[in-house]
């Protein structure tokens, strides 16, 4: 699945709405959001434009905490018979 990243993409998928659509990894989502911040700080989108984005930002925003949440629990290291957040430092 690719990543909407033309304005008339995005507007269609913020259309779409399921979760699972809201892109192909966190990178592209990531990009993406990238992409709308700086379109919505330029502040030259009429305001139908600059809800729509908001709108998808939101959910790629929502996306991308998901995703880093969901890899938050696999770095996790089993330490004897209780799993215990992983310790970088």
């Amino acid at each position: 699945m690719t990543t909407p990243s033309t304005p008339k993409a995005t507007k269609a998928a913020a259309k779409t709405g399921a979760a699972s659509d809201v892109a192909a990894s966190y990178e592209a989502a990531l990009e993406e959001l990238e992409q709308l911040v700086a379109q919505l700080d330029a502040g030259q989108l009429p305001l139908d434009q600059l809800l729509s984005r908001y709108r998808r930002g939101a959910e790629l925003l929502a996306f991308c905490r998901q995703r880093l949440d969901a890899v938050e629990t696999q770095i996790k290291v089993l330490e004897g018979a209780e799993l215990k957040p992983w310790d970088a430092a």
